[in-house]
């Protein structure tokens, strides 16, 4: 709607009338503002096995070094998968969801800027990473090389007064007290920032897997595991240059999209019976050569047996697929390490310096046309949560995700 300079004159006439006298005001009604804070939120508990509660709670009081955010969205992670099905870390009652992000609405005035330094005010976009309690190495600025296996996540503790400490809920308080550690994410869209933290998981595996000196540009390399996190870890391989990689999983499906994520190859487990036979299967792939470079991501301790038959002698090997405890693996380590000289590393979760360059990782994939986004196969509302683990549990779709209305 056009205004001209005698509608300005009105409009400012009216204000300074109202300053001198506010009756004269009462006929301009001020424009509704889009970030009321309610005084409840609500937050997917769950109380007990294979179900979860919208719970309702007072809105918390925002300290001045804390950080009130309104959820947008979640992922849903095979670590809530299990949380929901079998209590294996005895939390319950608890708040899940750490792969989540949303708008700061509300922060106290002690905030200034995120763990890598950057500015952040009302309206940003944030993810949180790890909460460090009582830990002198670690200062707001250190992007160190701690693993987030010394510190605690929200979405993993334990239920407390302010109930707010996960992502599946409408709104989750940052608290400065605790340690915790946040970004400013706001040049991501929401579905990458929903991506993150799983993409920052293979960053950290990559990162760890470089340390042997064996991957480099023009690796053989192999992803066994068509998951989330297997097809995260080709792009990632992707977008460093890497080119030769085959996808080794016993669903078609999966190992078509790992292609489009960056994967050269392909083996379905499912037409080789024994170690032996999905191994010459692998090298026949690679034109008769085995795998200078593996990366297990399965959390199967039979694939992690077989994965030694697929990398050739001098070769390197990264098992991040056990981020809990899955069970043993059989191996000989005669002919499995010793004979053949495998560089074994383990990785588990990232560090703080991997979240930042899980951002610029992103946006690398994006822009050489890699369908990250397409990862999210399912979103739920938070009222839908019980119904969302389940599809998670059926091994339907890729990435499951919580998106706020």
């Amino acid at each position: 709607m056009a205004v001209n300079e005698r509608d300005i004159e009105a409009i400012v006439k009216s204000i300074l009338d109202g300053m001198r006298d506010p009756s004269a005001l009462a006929g301009i009604t001020a424009p509704a503002s889009s970030g009321d804070i309610p005084k409840t939120a609500h937050v997917a508990m769950l109380t007990d096995l294979k179900h979860f509660e919208i719970k309702e709670y007072p809105m918390p009081e925002v300290g001045d070094d804390d950080i009130l955010v309104k959820v947008e969205g979640c992922g849903v992670c095979g670590t809530d998968a299990h949380e929901y099905k079998v209590d294996p870390f005895g939390l319950i009652p608890v708040a899940l969801g750490h792969e989540g992000t949303g708008e700061i609405v509300k922060m106290g005035k002690n905030v200034k800027k995120d763990s890598a330094g950057k500015d952040v005010k009302v309206g940003d976009k944030i993810v949180t990473c790890m909460i460090f309690k009582d830990n002198p190495d670690i200062t707001m600025y250190d992007l160190n090389k701690q693993n987030v296996g010394g510190a605690d996540v929200y979405g993993l503790l334990p239920d407390d007064d302010c109930h707010l400490n996960g992502w599946f809920a409408d709104y989750i308080l940052i608290r400065g007290a605790l340690g915790s550690t946040f970004f400013n994410v706001s040049d991501l869209d929401l579905d990458s920032r929903i991506l993150i933290e799983p993409c920052a998981v293979l960053i950290h595996a990559v990162e760890r897997a470089k340390t042997t000196g064996i991957l480099r540009f023009n690796s053989r390399v192999v992803v066994q595991g068509c998951g989330p996190i297997g097809l995260i870890c080709i792009a990632v391989l992707r977008t460093m240059g890497i080119e030769n990689i085959v996808a080794v999983d016993g669903n078609e499906q999966r190992l078509e999209f790992a292609k489009r994520l960056g994967a050269e190859k392909s083996v379905n487990f499912m037409n080789y019976k024994g170690a032996e036979e999905l191994g010459a299967a692998v090298e026949a792939t690679f034109d008769g050569h085995l795998a200078d470079f593996a990366f297990p991501c399965t959390g199967n301790p039979k694939a992690h047996a077989n994965i030694y038959k697929m990398i050739r002698n001098g070769g390197g090997l990264c098992e991040l697929g056990f981020f809990i405890n899955g069970g043993d693996a059989t191996i000989n380590p005669h002919f499995d390490l010793c004979a053949k000289e495998i560089t074994l590393v383990g990785s588990w979760v990232y560090t703080l310096r991997d979240y930042v360059t899980t951002f610029d990782f992103l946006k690398r994939a994006q822009a050489i046309g890699l369908p990250m986004k397409e990862l999210i196969t399912h979103k739920f509302p938070l009222e839908e949560i019980n119904e969302a683990l389940e599809t998670n549990l059926a091994m339907k779709g890729l990435k499951i995700a919580i998106v706020n209305k």
